[in-house]
């Protein structure tokens, strides 16, 4: 089973993706950081989801292109 995230992570997750694209990285940690720098969030938890999706998003994009080594992959 996969976690479930609501429609609005997914959406600011996919909209800070495209307004800044290779700002962020596959370091769920330098996300969190970069993202508290860019936007104002109202609560942790809800910046750790978004941080965690787009640390998620990253990976995968990273991984279809082929630029992540073997030992990411699962």
């Amino acid at each position: 089973m996969g976690n479930v995230r609501s429609e609005k992570v997914k959406r600011v997750a996919r909209e800070l993706i495209k307004k800044y694209p290779g700002k962020f990285t596959t370091n769920f940690e330098e996300n969190k950081n970069i993202l508290s720098h860019l936007v104002f969030v109202p609560s942790v938890k809800l910046r750790n989801s978004i941080a965690g999706y787009i640390t998620r998003l990253v990976a995968m994009s990273q991984q279809q292109s082929g630029k992540v080594s073997t030992s990411l992959n699962r």
